[in-house]
């Protein structure tokens, strides 16, 4: 990434709470590089489950049924429907209740885990 992105811009890269950039190699490494900057999910984090969402719906909606016969095809494709996106984004509205969900839960687990399972 360092070498691929224009060296006047900012890297900024999202980790979860491992420790693996605590490693000494790699904060001497990220010290020799301040654009890079970490942010780290919170501890038992959802946000980041919005992320992979996201990018399972550029797969569905973009990628799957998509035709690139170059890069530079694939990188129009790409930054068309990020475009689209972007202009009719709109907040995630949870639809079930904190109850409803752990609720649902339950039963789940009532269900897988007795015999046979």
């Amino acid at each position: 990434m360092d070498r691929q992105t224009d060296p006047g811009l900012a890297v900024h890269v999202i980790c979860d709470n491992l420790s693996a950039h605590k490693a000494p190699v790699v904060h001497k490494w990220l010290l020799a590089h301040p654009r890079f900057r970490l942010h780290f999910t919170p501890a038992y984090s959802s946000w980041i489950n919005q992320v992979e969402r996201w990018f399972a719906e550029l797969e569905r909606r973009c990628l799957e049924r998509g035709v690139f016969c170059s890069l530079d095809e694939l990188k129009t494709g790409l930054e068309e429907w990020i475009k689209t996106w972007n202009e009719q984004a709109r907040p995630f509205k949870w639809t079930k209740t904190a109850d409803q969900i752990i609720d649902r839960i339950c039963r789940c687990c009532d269900r897988i885990s007795g015999p046979g399972h």
